[in-house]
């Protein structure tokens, strides 16, 4: 009965929660001044609000978080995330997501054992906490202001595997605050190698193999649970074999979104489990911000503010320091032509959340400084969310990035509307003239149709004259209609059986060459 009972009550807080989750998202879509802030960062503000009344809506753990809230947005960041932009940038993104996350665990965790009582190993441990970026209100507030898809894929990119390389930083340095174990750079080597190795071949492992078995029906409903399932068993499967759960859930992401989506699925099925995720992560999402929030602990915060103002400087700095210094190099390097405005986007943009509240939370009990970690990490998540997030807009804003999206954007409906009455042209030029119709109609119509494809092809030419480089976006987006032509047909052949294996693209390397 008492079992019965305690059922009861977390399954009425859950639905308190999803009530008031779903309640400020519709508000923040309804009322004008709302829509400015990303809903993401509106559910943070509720939950800090209610747990400044002292109202907890339900206790957050960290195995809640990284074994059912963290799975499903990884998958779908990474089903999102196309490799052909990952590819363009996957030399810096990699250095971001491994030698930054370096740069702020050892820079945080040496500015606060420096500036304050707290150990080194400990210290190292915040640093550690706080190295994963977790930008989905940055990245929600870019698709919503339609920013540059390159400056989305550097900083989705970089989360998605910085968030690996964090937890396994993690992981090694508990047991060195601890003291169960002394650091060795090889054995940490070795254990990082491990950890990344098992999540790469895991991820590969499921991504592919569900790749091929989506090949042999068409099933919109099995195909997207087989997704769900593929996302919570990559995380589950790679973390009992030793792996990174982290870096198993991207890679069968990305794998799924490039090429089990490509071969297996037809183009209604893709658009279908793409809807799909799409709602998955809105409704985590709702979930886990909110709860954020509501998990505060403002006496921890007020006796940790010296350590967490030193904390918030430290990420602000390493964050800058790896972000304006690696890309620097990766421009030297690659010349990968990342401009100073992106870099600075990039830097304020490295917001913290729920893989740094999930770690701070999961630190053993019986280490002494675990509540003044746990205050010192929310202290700056709150930060990050609160002030970094909400100023975002106004930074791209006075970086004149937005202008320039602007621009294209009108460029494209420009594009579409001419695409759209040269159909309409086609159709009064060879469709049978219908004889209760006036022949004079049928003139009047051509002239209005000619007149407005003149009025925009004019304007497609001024929009071009302003701005040059709109010539090579408009190449680019005949370059990937050919490409997707081209992945369709194959699937089609590979579907009804007339093919074993999807062909290598052909277009793809006379593309390049051209």
């Amino acid at each position: 009965m008492a079992h019965e009972t305690l059922i009861q009550a977390n399954l009425e807080k859950f639905l308190l929660v999803l009530s008031v989750s779903l309640s400020v998202v519709t508000l923040s879509r309804t009322v004008s001044f709302m829509r400015q802030i990303p809903y993401t960062l509106l559910l943070v503000i509720v939950g800090v609000l209610l747990a400044f009344e002292d109202v907890r809506l339900v206790n957050l753990s960290p195995e809640l978080i990284l074994e059912i809230f963290l799975p499903p947005l990884l998958f779908e960041a990474g089903w999102n995330l196309r490799w052909k932009d990952l590819k363009r940038d996957l030399f810096p993104v990699t250095l971001f997501a491994v030698a930054g996350v370096l740069v702020s665990v050892l820079g945080i965790g040496w500015m606060l054992a420096q500036f304050t009582d707290i150990p080194l190993a400990v210290s190292l441990l915040v640093g550690a906490s706080l190295a994963a970026t977790d930008p989905v209100s940055v990245i929600s507030l870019f698709r919503e202001l339609g920013v540059s898809r390159r400056l989305t894929t550097l900083m989705e990119g970089e989360s998605l595997f910085n968030d690996g390389v964090a937890v396994v930083a993690f992981s090694l340095l508990v047991a060195v605050a601890l003291g169960t174990e002394e650091f060795s750079v090889r054995s940490t080597i070795a254990d990082f190698a491990v950890f990344v190795g098992v999540g790469v071949g895991m991820g590969s492992a499921i991504g592919f193999g569900i790749s091929y078995l989506t090949q042999r029906f068409d099933l919109p409903l099995v195909e997207q649970s087989l997704t769900l399932v593929a996302a919570y068993g990559t995380y589950v499967i790679t973390e009992n074999l030793g792996g990174s759960g982290v870096i198993g859930v991207v890679t069968t992401g990305v794998i799924l979104g490039n090429f089990g989506s490509r071969i297996g699925m037809n183009p209604r099925t893709r658009l279908l489990v793409s809807e799909f995720w799409e709602f998955i992560a809105f409704f985590v999402n709702s979930i886990v911000f909110l709860l954020i929030g509501d998990r505060v602990q403002f006496e921890s915060l007020q006796e940790n503010l010296v350590p967490m103002g030193i904390a918030i400087a430290a990420v602000l700095l390493t964050r800058g320091i790896s972000i304006f210094g690696l890309g620097s190099l990766s421009n030297t390097l690659v010349d990968s032509k990342i401009s100073v405005k992106e870099l600075t986007v990039l830097w304020w943009g490295g917001l913290r959340g729920s893989v740094s509240i999930a770690l701070a939370l999961s630190v053993p009990a019986m280490l002494s400084q675990r509540e003044d970690i746990i205050g010192i990490v929310f202290g700056v998540v709150l930060f990050t969310l609160l002030v970094q997030g909400l100023t975002t807009k106004s930074l791209l804003q006075n970086l004149g990035l937005l202008d320039e999206q602007s621009r294209r954007e009108e460029f494209v409906e420009a594009m579409a509307r001419r695409s759209a009455l040269e159909r309409v042209l086609n159709y009064l030029e060879n469709h049978d003239r219908r004889p209760e119709i006036d022949e004079e109609f049928y003139q009047y119509q051509f002239a209005l149709v000619r007149g407005e494809l003149q009025k925009l092809q004019s304007q497609i030419e001024g929009l071009q004259k302003e701005d040059p480089d709109l010539q090579d976006y408009a190449n680019e987006i005949v370059k990937s209609k050919l490409l997707a032509i081209e992945a369709d047909t194959y699937a089609e052949f590979v579907r009804s059986g007339q093919l074993n294996k999807e062909l290598a693209p052909f277009l793809q390397e006379i593309i390049q060459e051209s």
